[in-house]
């Protein structure tokens, strides 16, 4: 039987994620659509512009996790939703690119919370042979949103025009931190619906989970750990190549030959498509045979060697090198569900939270140096083979680095 934390909690982790991934990035689609244009931002302040989410993004993840630690997961998640939300909705109603600039900061501060909050939330909520799947449900959020949100948004833009679009596609935050504030507990002693039998059982194996794990004393440990410095090495080349890839997909699909604006929302859905169901097969693999960087490391490596595939092929070959963006937007998908169910297995609980805060503020580093990079390389060479090339590279330093990490002892 399947047990009720599945069905209750899952789909509220998985819809509060995805709205974050709504809200930063439709942004793309945007500046695509005519807010470039109407707002008149260069190529240049684009680049910026796509890549300032992620600093407000990097130096507040650290902070957000030792509050979800010490104090509650739930009212972190809870205020973050509104504020968001509320920052997206502002992006549809600003007049200048510096408000823009100002909004695409502190949306990147509010969210930073979120997925550090999430990984704790969900390590409290799922033991070793589950967190796998757990996780990857959790970042499902991302493809998945990216899925739909690059159909609708085209037809938003098409139907309404960029303002409403956001608008639009801010609110529903909102809305949701109520629907996540009564759903959410931060432990399951704390919930009313979970039978006693499985609150005991989930206290036992978490406890058993830590016998193994030598202590740490504090944070600044924590810091000095091997393990915990190449992830974050590792965590920062891979996220160059996602969100090089998700922030300017939608702009490297408009270059083909007669694709509007709704068919270029259609095109950029498909990798995420394919990314999906790499994700779920990932994470239930893993866990299945309780095995981790074998689920991480060859999959980005395929990732980069798709990547300089669709170099190889060329603009003038687009179909064979969008087929090859397909395969390396699944490629660097598919490994986050087993990546992050490392990080518990290998550190204690009691800096687990923090580190793995610390590993996700490097890969939002890794995302401004993606997003911003990229966009400048797009714009220095008139095309997209530089840009595949860094990602490429970017991607195979992961793998490489990835292999590295897991050999080091634990802290």
């Amino acid at each position: 039987m399947t047990s009720p934390r599945w069905h209750r909690l899952i789909p509220v982790v998985f819809i509060t994620y995805s709205l974050a991934y709504l809200d930063r990035a439709n942004f793309a689609f945007g500046v695509a659509g005519g807010m470039g244009k109407d707002l008149n931002i260069s190529p240049a302040t684009s680049a910026l512009l796509s890549s300032l989410f992620f600093l407000g993004y990097f130096f507040f993840q650290i902070p957000g996790a030792h509050y979800a630690v010490k104090k509650s997961a739930k009212k972190l998640v809870f205020w973050s939703l509104i504020l968001w939300g509320a920052c997206a909705t502002a992006t549809g109603i600003i007049t200048n690119v510096t408000g823009l600039i100002i909004i695409r900061f502190t949306l990147g501060i509010v969210e930073s919370a979120v997925m550090p909050a999430m990984l704790i939330f969900l390590s409290r909520w799922y033991t070793k042979k589950e967190r796998s799947r757990a996780n990857a449900f959790l970042i499902l959020g991302n493809p998945v949103t990216i899925l739909w949100m690059s159909i609708l948004s085209g037809y938003l833009l098409d139907a309404f025009g960029w303002r409403w679009m956001f608008i639009l596609e801010g609110v529903p935050a909102i809305a949701w931190a109520f629907v996540w504030w009564y759903i959410a507990e931060d432990h399951p002693e704390n919930a009313k619906w979970l039978p006693d039998e499985e609150k005991q059982f989930l206290k036992t194996e978490l406890q058993k989970e830590q016998q193994g794990i030598a202590p740490v004393k504090n944070y600044m440990a924590m810091f000095k750990s091997k393990t915990v410095i190449l992830l974050s090495l590792q965590y920062f080349m891979w996220s160059i190549g996602v969100y090089g890839f998700v922030m300017w997909l939608p702009s490297i699909i408009k270059s083909a030959p007669s694709l509007d604006i709704v068919a270029t929302g259609w095109f950029s859905s498909v990798p995420y498509v394919f990314a999906v169901i790499g994700m779920l097969a990932a994470s239930y693999f893993s866990d299945k045979i309780s095995r981790r960087k074998e689920f991480v490391w060859p999959l980005l490596l395929a990732g980069a060697l798709a990547f300089y595939g669709s170099y190889l092929a060329g603009a003038d070959n687009f179909w064979l090198s969008f087929v090859l963006l397909v395969i390396a937007g699944m490629m660097m998908y598919a490994p986050y569900g087993p990546f992050f169910a490392i990080i518990p297995e290998v550190l204690p609980q009691n800096v687990a939270g923090v580190a793995m805060a610390m590993i996700n503020s490097f890969g939002a580093l890794g995302s401004f140096a993606g997003a911003y990079i990229v966009g400048r390389l797009n714009e220095s060479t008139g095309g997209f083979g530089a840009s595949y090339i860094f990602m490429a590279a970017a991607l195979l330093l992961s793998s490489i680095l990835t292999l590295i990490a897991v050999k080091v002892k634990r802290v």
